[in-house]
C-alpha cells in the first residue's frame, strides 16, 4: 500500500508475513521484540514468525528474555527428554519468579505445544530448542550446579557448596546481598569463579551433552548474576551492560553448541533487541544484545524486528512485586512513532526499514513507546518513550493499532523483594 509518507503491508493472517520472511533472507539471527512484556498480540505473532523460520529456514532454537534454569526445563519438555513432564500447564509452573505472566501464559503454552509437536518425529539433533538468556537466577543456578556436582564429582561438589554457603546469609534476596557488598569489602565473587573453574575441569559425560552445556551455563549465570547485583547497588548503567553482555555471550554459546550453520530466534523487549546506538541509550553509555549481535555477526546476518501498539490494554504491575493487573494503554502521544502510524491508518502493519530511509521526519530521533513490567498509564508521558531513529534501530517493525493483555496462568510468586535493584524494568 502506498502512502504519502512511506510504504507498508497490512497484516491480518500468517500469509501476510511473506514480505518479512523474504526480508530476513539468509540471516543467522532474528530478534523479535515487544513494546511490553504483557501483550497477547506480540506473543502470538512472534510465534507465527518463529514457526515460519523453523519450518521454512531451518532455525534451531528460540532464546528468550527468561532465566536459564526455568527455560531449560521447558526445553527438555519440548524435546521429549525422559522425566521432563507430561502436561504443558504443569511444566510452565517452573515460572514462579515475578513477573510470572511473562512466560507462564496461554500464549506461551501454545508456542510450547507447537514446538513439541514439531519435534515429535525428529532426530535429537533436528529438534528445535527453547532457552533463557537472562541473568537473574542466581540461587536457582547455584542449586543446579551443586546438584550436578554431587552426582558426578564429589570433590568438586565441595567448591559448589562453598559458593552456596557464601550466599546463605542473604536469604535468597539479591537486594540484601548487593547492599552488603556496598559496605563490606567482601563478597562471593571468588567462590562463584572457583565453582565455574571446577565446572570447566569436570569430566565430560557424552550421554547427555545438552545437560553438560546446561551445567556450565548455570555456573556462568551465577558468576554474572553476582557481578550484576554488585553493579546494581552502585548505580549507573554498568548493570544493564553486564546483563546484555551476558545475554550476548549466551547466544554465542548456544550458536556454537548447535554448530557452525546454526540459526537463532531471540524474543526480548525492544529495548534489548533494537540497536541501542540509534536511541538515547547510547548517550548514557548503554548497549544491548541487538547492537552487540550486529557488531559481531554483521547487519546482513542479524535482523531486528520491533513491535508496537497505539492503544489497548496490557498486563503489568504498579510496582516491582505488586499484583499483576490488566491496565489501560492510552492512545500514544502526539508526535510519537505509534501516533504517526495510527494517523496513517488503523490497519495492523509491517513496515520494512528500507522503505523509511528517505522519509524526512524519520531521519532524526522520534519518541517510541516502551512499557516495562512496572507501569502506570497516568505517568506514561514521563518515561515510557525512547527517542529512536526507527529505520536504523530495526530492520522491520510490526504495528498493531489496538492490543490486548496476555492471558496469565495464575501462580504463586517468588522473588518479589527487589524493587530498588530495577531502575529499568525491561
Amino acid at each position: 500500500m502506498e502512502n504519502k509518507r512511506f510504504k507498508y503491508s497490512t497484516i491480518t493472517k500468517e500469509k501476510d508475513l511473506d514480505a518479512l520472511i523474504e526480508e530476513i533472507g539468509d540471516a543467522r539471527v532474528v530478534m523479535l521484540g515487544e513494546a511490553s512484556h504483557g501483550t497477547s498480540e506480540y506473543y502470538t505473532w512472534r510465534t507465527a514468525i518463529s514457526r515460519r523460520l523453523i519450518e521454512d529456514k531451518g532455525f534451531d532454537f528460540i532464546a528468550v528474555e527468561g532465566d536459564w534454569p526455568e527455560c531449560y526445563a521447558v526445553n527438555r519438555f519440548v524435546k521429549g527428554y525422559q522425566d521432563s513432564g507430561r502436561k504443558i500447564a504443569d511444566v510452565l509452573e517452573v515460572y514462579r519468579r515475578w513477573p510470572t505472566w511473562m512466560w507462564a501464559n496461554w500464549e506461551v503454552a501454545a508456542l510450547i505445544e507447537w514446538i513439541r509437536d514439531f519435534n515429535h518425529l525428529r532426530k535429537v539433533n533436528e529438534k528445535a530448542g527453547f532457552y533463557g538468556l537472562d541473568v537473574y537466577s542466581l540461587w536457582e543456578s547455584l542449586e543446579q550446579v551443586l546438584k550436578y556436582m554431587e552426582k558426578h564429582d564429589g570433590r568438586a561438589a565441595e567448591v559448589a557448596r562453598n559458593a552456596v554457603r557464601c550466599f546463605e546469609p542473604y536469604h535468597r534476596d539479591p537486594q540484601t546481598y548487593a547492599q552488603a557488598t556496598a559496605f563490606v569489602p567482601t563478597d562471593c565473587e571468588d567462590e562463584v569463579v572457583q565453582m565455574l573453574e571446577q565446572v570447566y575441569r569436570r569430566p565430560v559425560y557424552p550421554d547427555d551433552p545438552e545437560h553438560e552445556f546446561s551445567t556450565t551455563q548455570n555456573a556462568l549465570v551465577a558468576v554474572n548474576a553476582e557481578k550484576y547485583y554488585r553493579a546494581m547497588i552502585r548505580g549507573g548503567v554498568n548493570s544493564w551492560n553486564v546483563r546484555d553482555t551476558h545475554m550476548m555471550d549466551t547466544l554465542d554459546r548456544l550458536l556454537d553448541f548447535h554448530g557452525p550453520n546454526s540459526k537463532a530466534i531471540i524474543w526480548e523487549h525492544n529495548t534489548h533487541i533494537g540497536d541501542a546506538r540509534f536511541t538515547d541509550m547510547a548517550n548514557d553509555g548503554m548497549y544491548n544484545i541487538g547492537q552487540l549481535a550486529r557488531e559481531k555477526y554483521g547487519r546482513d546476518q542479524v535482523k531486528l524486528v520491533g513491535f508496537g501498539t497505539y492503544q489497548g490494554n496490557v498486563i503489568a504491575g504498579r510496582s516491582w512485586g505488586a499484583p499483576m493487573q490488566k491496565m489501560e494503554v492510552p492512545p500514544a502521544k502526539e508526535g510519537s512513532w505509534e501516533h504517526m502510524l495510527h494517523e496513517m491508518s488503523t490497519d495492523d502493519k509491517i513496515i520494512l526499514s528500507k522503505d523509511l530511509k528517505e522519509v524526512p521526519e524519520l531521519q532524526s530521533p522520534i519518541p517510541h513507546r516502551a512499557i516495562g513490567v512496572v507501569y502506570d498509564p497516568k505517568l506514561e508521558h514521563l518515561g515510557n518513550y525512547v527517542p529512536t531513529i526507527i529505520h536504523e534501530r530495526y530492520d522491520a517493525f510490526m504495528y498493531f493499532d489496538e492490543t490486548e493483555g496476555v492471558h496469565p496462568l495464575h501462580m504463586k510468586v517468588r522473588g518479589a523483594k527487589e524493587p530498588e535493584l530495577y531502575p529499568w524494568n525491561y
